[in-house]
């Protein structure tokens, strides 16, 4: 027998004390700070397999003659299923546990990783991208919620920050690694989705083994029914972080989505080892930035991000512009220190603002927001870059992107009403 979960208020959030086993009928279980270390290191799987495939879209367009435009469609149905997944089952975990949403998101990830392995064409590819996005859009609030209900009691807001940079730092990582086997393996495709598979069921058993952070609780069936929903704590801080996710995010998607195209069609360079660096670069420094200013003022820390962010996009674009290689990874680095630490010092400021029991839901709608913002302005550059060309697309992109950042930088520079 067990006894059952106590919710406890620490420092301001609530926390889950998982049940302790007292009879020792019930399976064995890894220690909490354990099954912490091992959702997060889950975690960065799921984002390392975001990241990974955008090094082999120009590899797939080179072996299989498809129309570039294509690439873009490979590129933003992941955001779009993974949007929809999150309407519909960003909650789900807060009705029937943690445990069973992540065991079956990561089970769909080896699926998809699998249709990658053995894709014949473009088609396939951009089914395995649907798939993801659905394996991701299910994973990606759960994992946020339970890697704070596991952290050590003193120090939830490490959780917030690992699941804020766990999957910015994941997509440098598998952007970056299959960089490396593009450019020095015979065969990086079966390298890169063989061996995210085996993380996944790797995930898997670690998932299994892990405690549960939260209770069953009625109307699992009336939380898929598609819908936003942040608790009213949170709402304020909500709307007011919506400029901030979309300077965040839209940078996110120009460096992740365009980038292979960018120095392919500006610098008239096609090295699988610098497309992997220009995509991982952002995210790589934003995971850094975020996890060594988890101390730092959260406000003060989200103003200096978006600064960061309008710097950075600036000297990218003048770099873009003037065809100036080093001048756009100074601009990537600079931008990419404002992604993380702005986006992880929001999470900060939402995370405490929710109960144990709509504190997925929070997530799902910040997810939501940011993966819009990841997403469809991609997909429409796509369209514009036929229609008016790379440059002018990717530098109204760039602008696009210092507006937003103008914007969250005012309204976090205010200060909020209580």
């Amino acid at each position: 027998m067990t006894t059952a979960e106590e919710t406890l208020p620490t420092g301001g959030m609530l926390a889950v004390r998982p049940a302790r086993s007292t009879g020792g009928a019930g399976p064995r279980r890894l220690r909490p700070a354990v099954a912490f270390a091992g959702t997060a290191l889950a975690f960065v799987a799921v984002a390392l397999a975001v990241g990974a495939p955008s090094p082999l879209f120009v590899l797939y367009e080179q072996e299989w003659g498809f129309q570039p435009w294509l690439l873009t469609v490979a590129f933003a149905i992941y955001a779009v299923t993974l949007l929809i997944t999150l309407l519909i089952a960003g909650s789900l975990s807060d009705h029937i546990g943690r445990r069973p949403v992540l065991i079956g998101a990561l089970a769909l990830q080896v699926v998809a990783m699998l249709i990658f392995l053995f894709a014949p064409d473009i088609g396939w590819i951009i089914g395995a991208r649907s798939v993801q996005g659905v394996a991701t859009g299910a994973a990606m609030s759960t994992f946020t919620a339970a890697l704070v209900e596991l952290a050590p009691e003193r120090q939830k807001k490490l959780g917030a920050t690992i699941g804020s940079t766990a999957p910015v730092g994941g997509i440098a990582i598998g952007a970056f690694l299959t960089g490396l086997a593009v450019q020095f393996v015979p065969q990086p495709t079966i390298v890169v989705f063989v061996a995210l598979a085996l993380l996944f069921a790797a995930g898997i058993v670690v998932i299994a083994v892990s405690p549960e952070t939260v209770e069953r609780r009625p109307g699992a069936v009336r939380s898929l029914i598609p819908r936003l929903f942040v608790p009213r704590p949170a709402r304020t801080e909500f709307v007011r972080a919506i400029p901030l996710f979309l300077a965040t995010w839209m940078l996110a998607g120009l460096f992740i989505g365009l980038s292979p195209s960018i120095l392919h069609g500006v610098f008239h360079l096609d090295s699988g080892l610098l497309n992997g660096a220009i995509v991982a670069v952002p995210p790589a420094v934003g995971a850094v930035a975020a996890l060594m200013l988890t101390r730092a003022p959260a406000r003060i820390t989200a103003v200096w991000a978006m600064a960061a962010i309008l710097v950075g996009v600036a000297l990218a674009a003048i770099g873009i512009s003037a065809g100036i290689l080093a001048l756009l990874f100074v601009g990537a680095t600079i931008a990419g220190g404002g992604f993380g630490a702005g986006f992880a010092a929001v999470l900060r400021i939402l995370a405490p603002l929710a109960p144990n029991d709509q504190r997925a839901e929070l997530f799902a709608g910040v997810f939501l927001v940011s993966y819009l913002a990841y997403g469809v302005p991609a997909l429409v550059a796509g369209e514009l870059i036929t229609a008016i060309g790379l440059l002018p697309t990717v530098l109204g992109y760039a602008a696009a992107i210092a507006v937003a950042s103008v914007v969250a930088l005012v309204v976090q520079a205010i200060k909020p009403r209580r």
